[in-house]
Order: structure tokens, then C-alpha cells, then sequence
């Protein structure tokens, strides 16, 4: 396929489909979390289930991912890139029916095998179909209107879950798949490497997908049953064998679903270990953040969700200029700067207490939020054009794939390892606050058991009276404690993600890999 200039119809008609199928996955993602504690009310839901939630999909999508960028590649970027919009819409259907936290779970499954094949197509469409001097400000204008998108999920799901509607958060889907759908069917050429060898990597996705559950599925256990108990060491050790393994599988492998061979190049490898850190830092601050405002601080689930439109609106002035000016002087002042930043952000928020609610948000967590959305704004743009232009067009669904897989995994990772600590924090906090209390050692078991519902605990039924509103202050001030330590550790990876960018990404480096 030619390429094409973002002025051109063609042009156009490729980067609106791309950016509403791509904001279909990451806006259900961010409204999602606003409206954890609607759902967790509502399906009756424990802390660890909604961290299941959460995971399910973000297994699907960081296991498969890779392979959804590689089957691009071979079979056809649009075809597999239809496909997944298709998957995924069904998924969502079938989420807004979900009558348990059980068929939930199953349901975000499909819903993470659609967006494996969904989104690394977006930025592989883009990198292929567009000329290779407006790739940047292509790839910066598609970072921009996602994130904005993106951003604006947590307003809609507040709403909607204040309406009592938070299973709209998954129908909203079906109309925006739809009309990408029409657009890709009938405005955007196929495009393919005529190249490739059409075998697909079944045993090393297979491999990261197995490998990544029982990681998780250790972490999510680790609180309640610790480390020595067989349902947390077996899979985390076998776990981390399976990924070993993965690694071996695709250095043998004539044909892996993610060539080693990419990791030579120090930038791409750099960019990765950054978008690690950074999105692991970014997904637990965001997530203990919704949590925190709501359950914690009082905020209704809309004023959850304005919180971020700072991030938004920073997002809509800076992103598009940072990937455009990034293309002409290199990207790494601003993947120094940019992770740093927002690290700094994460540091600030971890400082708030309880507040009297939403009227103290200016003086509170604002500071906070526009610092880190600052951060953000610096980082993302350049960060995708940096992945995208250090691996050969050929490769650009695989680079793609491997980006967002990093990215995924390192949501799972931060849902998982600190879900688990955040409990551990919670629950420490509470048995030091009711040390000194004189009631049964039964009841005090039973109030500590809530810590696995942080922000959700409820006192146990036979407490009353003074005691109760007590127990319930207990609770406010141990999740803040868990916050704030999860908030610092979220920091600390914004800026792990900045020296990862100082050692490693060059602005003379971003070569193509022409192998």
C-alpha cells in the first residue's frame, strides 16, 4: 500500500478510524475505574474480585497482544484490525448483561481478545499508511485525541454511575465500533506485508498468556494466604518459569510473535523499559485515586471523574505540539523530563489527607492531578512516534504490539502486586488503630478481615453506637495510609521510567531495523 499525507481523504478517513476504534478500548478502561465502587456495590463485589475485573481483560489484552500485532502484519492490518473492533463489541454487550462478578470476569476475557487484535492495528495502520515525514505528527495527533478521549471516560462513567448506569460504561461502545467499523469497510485500503512468513506464534502465546495469569493469580492471593502457602508460591514461581520459557521460545523461533532482534536496537529497548515503569506507575495512582475520592473523601462518582479534566485539557494543548516538536529536535529531553514530571505529580498527590470533599479539590488534589497531567502531556506523543520509528515499517504492527503489551503488562502488574500491597498497607494500618481498643479479639478478627475491601470495608454488624463511627474513621485513615504509600511507590516508577530515558534513548539512535 502507498502511503498517504494526513491532508489527503485517505489520510483522514485512516486517522478517524483509528482513533475511535483506539479510544473504544482505552475509554472503557479509564470509566471503568470510576465506576469500581457503583460496580463493587452493586454486584457485590470483594476488593480482590474487582481487581479480577480488571485483570481479566488486561491479561487477554497483554497476552495476545503481541500476537494480534503479528497477525496483522502477515494477514492483513485492516482484516485483523475489523476483527477485534467486531470481538470486542460483543464483549461489551455482553459485559452490560453480566448478571454476576463471575460472568463479568468471563466477559472482560472477550472483551481482552478483541482489543489484542483491535488496538496494536490502530498504530500499525497509521505507521504503514502515512508518509514517513508527518509520521510523528500523525502518531502525536492520534496519542492526543486517545488520551483526550481517554480522559474523558472517567466524566461518563461518573455520570452514568451516579444516574445508576454504570453498565451503559460498556453499551457506549457499541455505536463508536460500529461507525469504525463503516469507516474501515469502506474508506481505508488494506494494507500487508507481502513479505512475511503467514505463520502464527500459537506456543509462545500461549506461553506469556499462562505465564501471566498464574503471576497474577499469585499476587491476588498473596495477602489473604502469604507467601509460603502453595496457592501463591506455585504460580508465581511457575509463572515466572513460563516467561523464562517465553523468552527461550521466541530466540529459537523462525517465525516469534516478538523478535528478540527488535531489543537490539537501545531506544526501542529504552522506550519499552520506560513505558513499563511509567504505566505501571500511571495505572496504580489512577486507580487508588478514583478510589480514594469516592470511597474515602466523599466525592460523588461525577466529581470523581471531573477531577481529570485538568489531564484533559493539558492533553489537548501540549500533546500534539510536544510529538511535532519532538520530531525535530529528538525525543529525549522530553522522555526525561516528561516521566520525571509526572512522578513529581504522583509524589504530590500522595501528600493529601481527608478533606472535606470536593470543595477543597483546588487547594488538594489539584496541584497534583495538572503536574502529573503535565507529565503525561511531555511523554506520550514522542514516546509512541520513539517505539514506532526504531523498528522498520515491516515490523510495525509487531512493534506496535510489543509497546502495548508493555503497557498492559504493566497495568496488570500494578492491579496485581499493588492490589495485593495495598492490602497489606490497609490492613497493618487498621490492626495498629485498633490496638488499643477494648473489644473481643473475635470482633477485632472480623474487622480486620474487612481490610481485603479497603475502601469498601464495612463494619461488622454487632459493633453500634460510638464504636462504629470509630471503626469507620479507623477504615478512612488506614486506606489514606495505603494511598499514600501506593502513591509514593507510583512516583518512584514515574521516575524510574525518566533514568531509563536518560540512559538509554539517544536522539542519533532511532534506526531502523532493516532486518
Amino acid at each position: 500500500m502507498a502511503t498517504v499525507t494526513l491532508k489527503s481523504a485517505a489520510g483522514k478517513w485512516v486517522m478517524v478510524s483509528a482513533i475511535l476504534s483506539s479510544a473504544m478500548a482505552f475509554i472503557d478502561s479509564t470509566a471503568l475505574n470510576v465506576v469500581l465502587p457503583a460496580l463493587q456495590k452493586s454486584l457485590n463485589a470483594s476488593g480482590a474480585d474487582l481487581f479480577w475485573i480488571l485483570n481479566a481483560y488486561l491479561l487477554m489484552l497483554a497476552s495476545l497482544i503481541l500476537i494480534g500485532g503479528s497477525m496483522g502484519d502477515k494477514l492483513g492490518r485492516k482484516k485483523i484490525f475489523m476483527l477485534g473492533i467486531l470481538i470486542f463489541i460483543i464483549g461489551s454487550v455482553a459485559c452490560g448483561f453480566a448478571s454476576s462478578v463471575i460472568f463479568l470476569i468471563v466477559f472482560r476475557i472477550i472483551q481482552g481478545i478483541g482489543g489484542a487484535l483491535m488496538i496494536p492495528g490502530s498504530l500499525s495502520l497509521i505507521s504503514s499508511s502515512i508518509n514517513e515525514k508527518e509520521r510523528g505528527k500523525a502518531i502525536g495527533t492520534w496519542s492526543a485525541f486517545t488520551t483526550v478521549v481517554t480522559m474523558g471516560g472517567p466524566v461518563i462513567g461518573g455520570a452514568l454511575a451516579d444516574a445508576g448506569l454504570w453498565r451503559y460504561i460498556f453499551f457506549i461502545n457499541v455505536p463508536i465500533g460500529i461507525a469504525a467499523l463503516g469507516m474501515l469497510a469502506f474508506r481505508v485500503q488494506e494494507s500487508i506485508d507481502e513479505n512475511k512468513n503467514h505463520t502464527i506464534d500459537y506456543i509462545g502465546a500461549a506461553t506469556i498468556a499462562f505465564g501471566l495469569a498464574a503471576l497474577t493469580f499469585g499476587f491476588l492471593r498473596f495477602p489473604a494466604l502469604g507467601f509460603k502457602n502453595w496457592q501463591v508460591f506455585i504460580p508465581l514461581t511457575a509463572g515466572l518459569l513460563l516467561l523464562v520459557f517465553f523468552i527461550f521460545i521466541e530466540k529459537k523461533s523462525s517465525h516469534p510473535m516478538m523478535p528478540l532482534k527488535l531489543f537490539a536496537n537501545k531506544t526501542f529497548s529504552g522506550a519499552n523499559l520506560l513505558t513499563f515503569f511509567l504505566y505501571a506507575g500511571l495505572g496504580a495512582g489512577m486507580l487508588f485515586l478514583s478510589l480514594n475520592l469516592v470511597q474515602v473523601q466523599g466525592y460523588t462518582q461525577l466529581q470523581s471523574g471531573l477531577t481529570f479534566l485538568p489531564f484533559t485539557l493539558l492533553m489537548i494543548s501540549i500533546a500534539r505540539f510536544a510529538g511535532s516538536l519532538a520530531d525535530k529536535i529528538g525525543p529525549r529531553l522530553f522522555l526525561i523530563a516528561g516521566p520525571a514530571i509526572a512522578g513529581t505529580g504522583l509524589l504530590l498527590l500522595s501528600f493529601v489527607q481527608q478533606t472535606h470533599g470536593a470543595q477543597d479539590y483546588w487547594t488538594t488534589f489539584f496541584p497534583g492531578i495538572f503536574i502529573f497531567g503535565l507529565g503525561m502531556s511531555f511523554t506520550v506523543a514522542p514516546l509512541t512516534a520513539t517505539v514506532m520509528g526504531s523498528a522498520d515499517n515491516h515490523l510495525s504492527g509487531t512493534a506496535s504490539g510489543v509497546n502495548n503489551a508493555m503497557t498492559r503488562i504493566a497495568n496488570v502488574f500494578a492491579n496485581a502486586v499493588f492490589g495485593a500491597l495495598a492490602v497489606l498497607f490497609f490492613s497493618h494500618a487498621l490492626q495498629t488503630e485498633i490496638k488499643n481498643i477494648v473489644l473481643p479479639i473475635q470482633i477485632k478478627q472480623k474487622i480486620v478481615e474487612q481490610a481485603i475491601n479497603l475502601g469498601n470495608a464495612k463494619v461488622p454488624p454487632e459493633i453500634n453506637g460510638n464504636n462504629k463511627l470509630l471503626i469507620e474513621n479507623f477504615y478512612h485513615q488506614s486506606f489514606i495510609t495505603a494511598y499514600k504509600n501506593i502513591m509514593r511507590l507510583s512516583s518512584l516508577l514515574g521516575f524510574l521510567g525518566a533514568l531509563m530515558s536518560f540512559f538509554f534513548i539517544k536522539n542519533t539512535a532511532i534506526k531502523k531495523d532493516k532486518g
